[in-house]
């Protein structure tokens, strides 16, 4: 396969991922990120790193926004490792106060399969 559709090909994998990605963090879907979480997966949000279990356990509950919209995403595919930054919109339940979140997701090809490995969010209220 020759190395631009193999980049084509990734990039639309990223892209679905990266809406996977926010639709299950929305949807507080810890079964769809089971599926695309790496073994050794590492979240940063403020004041908390996670690892895998203790970022599904944490996904499975109510979020507390609601309305969550990707604003800006940008995919840069370095080998066999991605970096999705975004920025993305929502609206916190408790007090409808609006807020902005920025977000670096680390994807890597395992295996033929892209696995997000950590992801690091800046995002008051979330």
């Amino acid at each position: 396969m020759n190395d631009t559709k193999q980049f084509t090909e990734d990039l639309a994998i990223l892209e679905q991922l990266n809406l996977d990605y926010n639709h299950a963090d929305q949807a507080s879907d810890a079964k769809r990120f089971s599926e695309f979480l790496a073994e050794d997966f590492i979240v940063q949000t403020p004041g908390v790193t996670r690892n895998r279990d203790e970022y599904l356990e944490y996904i499975a509950k109510p979020r507390p926004f609601k309305d969550l919209a990707l604003r800006e995403v940008k995919i840069r595919i370095l080998g066999d490792v991605a970096l999705i930054h975004g920025r993305a919109a929502y609206t916190m339940i408790a007090d409808g106060v609006e807020q902005e979140a920025l977000y670096t997701d680390v994807y890597q090809k395992r295996e033929g399969a892209w696995v997000c490995v950590s992801a690091c969010a800046i995002a008051p209220g979330a």
